[in-house]
């Protein structure tokens, strides 16, 4: 992948905090219509597919006028709905500002949109990444709570320079974790929604594994970007996630594994729980411009 919104250091017009102001006047017609093009795209194509509480939270994003979201409309409605708030960032940013606003209950957005010539394939997460795939979710409290108790615990984490460990279970749970909601396997991260061919592939297809989840494994398991994800991490509810996340002992798992080699994201391991139950059913999608619609 060929990212290049990385920063070390706030580039110019950052603050100390890394919060920009979005400038929506200064957004173009062509990336208006290209935000139009993959939200309409999406939302139609994950219907059945995403989590409830994921198309409910959709009807935040609908409530503004169509193209790229004014940072300051959505958060009144989502403050109101929700606690949160979206900040606007360069893109990629250090581990503790990021960590530092999810405990303020601030979601960092990246504030730049792939060109139209990248619509189908975006090499980095980019603006719709963040919106789409990340904002319906916050209207859940549980998941909320979670990404809460996230931001605090990495925190704590950079201080014993575990930030790696912890970076997976962000990976595996918000940007790729599946739920089993009314006996039916849906989706629920952000890389997965934001993405309708590994919708689609998460939910339907036989060659990734799905176990359920497990902190530890999660923590010792390799995530590769480039490509889709070999395995997926299930939880029985959102109740389930946040409770996991605050019955662990992460400093002590921290010990644990730091010695240990990571598990090839195809490997199984013991202890492993394989979910077994029905894989969703291909259903006709929309007519994507390119392959697929990525992070």
């Amino acid at each position: 992948m060929v990212a290049t919104h990385i920063y070390d250091s706030p580039p110019h017009g950052v603050a100390a905090d890394w919060t920009m102001t979005q400038d929506w006047a200064g957004v173009s017609a062509a990336q208006h219509a290209t935000w139009r093009t993959l939200f309409e795209q999406q939302c139609c194509a994950l219907e059945g597919y995403a989590c409830e509480d994921f198309l409910q939270g959709l009807d935040i994003l609908r409530s503004l006028e169509p193209g790229v979201p004014n940072f300051a409309l959505l958060n009144r409605r989502l403050k109101a709905a929700t606690g949160w708030e979206i900040v606007a960032v360069p893109g990629w940013i250090p581990n503790e500002p990021f960590f530092e606003h999810l405990t303020n209950r601030r979601f960092p957005a990246a504030n730049f949109l792939r060109p139209p010539e990248q619509i189908g394939y975006s090499e980095e997460p980019d603006m719709f990444h963040d919106i789409f795939g990340h904002v319906p979710m916050l209207t859940n409290p549980a998941f909320s709570e979670f990404l809460v108790a996230y931001g605090q615990a990495g925190l704590r984490a950079e201080k014993l320079g575990a930030s790696d460990f912890l970076g997976r279970l962000w990976l595996y749970t918000t940007e790729f974790g599946l739920v089993l909601e009314a006996g039916e396997l849906r989706a629920f991260g952000g890389g997965i929604l934001s993405s309708y061919a590994e919708t689609l592939r998460s939910l339907t297809s036989t060659e990734p594994r799905r176990i359920w989840l497990d902190i530890e494994r999660v923590m010792r398991t390799q995530y590769h970007f480039d490509e889709f994800q070999r395995i997926y991490f299930v939880v029985n509810s959102f109740e389930d996630l946040l409770q996991a996340t605050e019955d662990a002992d992460f400093a002590a798992i921290y010990r644990r594994i730091a010695g240990e080699a990571v598990i090839d994201p195809g490997a199984s391991f013991p202890g492993d729980r394989a979910y077994t139950g029905p894989l969703q059913q291909v259903r006709t999608g929309p007519a994507f411009m390119g392959e697929d619609v990525v992070r």
